[in-house]
């Protein structure tokens, strides 16, 4: 199987995985984890008063929604550099051990 085609097949399982829970439950309500662990300790500790106010509070869900994309989006793209800086440095490692790199230098 071509790398091309590896690729596709993943991708297409990719969004096979994301979608089926979407389709299998379209009446499920997805929440954030933030909700249910503010309602699970309204229920175990009903005084609990908070003792941190957020610094930046998001105008609306949409605003929210974007900050958390973008933080995303960062995140990912360090993580990808540091994969492809470390795949660099063993391919040229690789490429300075080999017994090929050692006859053109000669």
């Amino acid at each position: 199987m071509k790398l091309w085609q590896k690729n596709a097949l993943l991708l297409l399982l990719v969004v096979i995985l994301a979608a089926v829970p979407l389709w299998l439950r379209q009446d499920a309500e997805f929440g954030g984890a933030d909700g249910q662990a503010e309602e699970l300790v309204g229920e175990l500790n009903p005084t609990y008063e908070t003792w941190f106010e957020p610094v930046l509070e998001p105008a609306s869900g949409e605003v929210e929604s974007m900050l958390f994309a973008v933080q995303a989006a960062i995140g990912s793209g360090v993580v990808c550099f540091i994969i492809g800086r470390l795949t660099a440095k063993g391919s040229k490692t690789k490429e300075e051990t080999s017994p090929k790199a050692k006859e053109s230098q000669a």
